[in-house]
């Protein structure tokens, strides 16, 4: 007689899901075959063990989104409540260029309000039919999860983003030094201060080449520094979550940068006008404002990251 084959129970289902995963580089066959598929290690929210669960997940950004379907179940996934209770937690996910193909972080989980939760889920219910399913057999509300990567969890890498920050502030001084020349018209054509340059090309009644140059350089200068607040952005949340304390000084630093914008959009109104002179007090506003942002950000965030705080280095000597 044929011999009955019997089904894995859960815990020993996952082990297999599991191993798989780790040996193969994020690769599993089975039901998950061509899913996408993340390890999830929450904490116990009783036992404080560390668990790791197989889990679906959708890409929206730099976050991952993990449902709590628990196969259409009417009960929430243990992972669940473990997030809940310790909400950080580790993610693998495959990798083609880490070691193994599988690479592993700390993350953030956070819950999606109601509004948020229903538009993504329907999303993932597009994607793949079996969620639809999950939700029609249960009358619970599937849980929605959001993983944020946080880089700031390993001291190695908590330096590495002092370190940078350093640097893009350094670069953005030595740009704003540039502009300013410019705005004096005694840049050179790189828009480093030149000296030489002739005291006739001062603002007020610069002649074209030298107001190109000025909108040039001002325009170019708007571009990076968005650029660098927009990066700033991204990363401060994941700062606050690692380091509660800096919290006030994240909605500080946060209204500096609405702020910083509103200026920079005035900035390049004024850089179009038919004279120069116009964006000098403008631009002199700004290197003020940037002094201030940049030191309280250093003095604020670099002891976190393990970096020290340098003496204040100011954009321009004085007026």
């Amino acid at each position: 007689m044929p011999t009955e084959q019997q089904t894995p129970s859960p815990a020993e289902f996952n082990r297999q899901v599991i191993e798989e995963f780790r040996a193969n580089g994020g690769r599993v066959g089975g039901m998950f075959a061509g899913a996408p598929l993340v390890l999830l290690t929450t904490t116990g929210a009783r036992s404080g063990t560390r668990r790791t669960n197989p889990v679906v997940y959708l890409r929206d950004g730099a976050r991952l989104l993990v449902f709590g379907s628990n196969g259409g179940a009417d009960r929430h996934p243990a992972w669940y409540h473990n997030l809940l209770a310790h909400p950080r937690v580790t993610v693998e996910i495959r990798d083609a260029d880490a070691p193994e193909g599988i690479a592993a972080y700390e993350a953030d989980a956070a819950p999606l309000p109601a509004a948020e939760r229903d538009r993504m889920y329907a999303v993932q219910a597009g994607l793949d039919p079996a969620f639809a399913a999950y939700e029609r057999g249960t009358d619970r509300t599937i849980p929605v999860v959001a993983l944020h990567p946080n880089p700031f969890a390993d001291p190695q890498r908590r330096r590495a983003a002092g370190e940078q920050l350093l640097r893009a502030h350094d670069e953005l001084r030595r740009e704003l030094a540039g502009v300013l020349a410019a705005e004096d018209g005694t840049a050179a054509a790189d828009g480093t201060p030149d000296p030489a340059r002739a005291p006739e090309h001062a603002p007020e009644h610069a002649p074209a080449p030298v107001l190109r140059d000025l909108r040039r350089h001002c325009l170019a200068y708007c571009t990076s520094l968005e650029d660098h607040h927009r990066a700033e952005d991204g990363a401060l949340g994941a700062m606050a979550r690692q380091f509660p304390d800096l919290a006030p000084a994240v909605t500080r630093i946060r209204e500096e940068h609405r702020a910083v914008t509103a200026m920079l959009e005035r900035v390049r109104e004024l850089a179009a006008a038919p004279r120069a002179a116009p964006v000098r007090a403008e631009l002199r506003a700004l290197a003020a404002r940037l002094d201030a942002h940049f030191a309280y950000e250093e003095r604020e965030l670099l002891p976190a990251l393990g970096v020290p705080a340098p003496p204040t280095r100011p954009v321009t000597p004085g007026p």
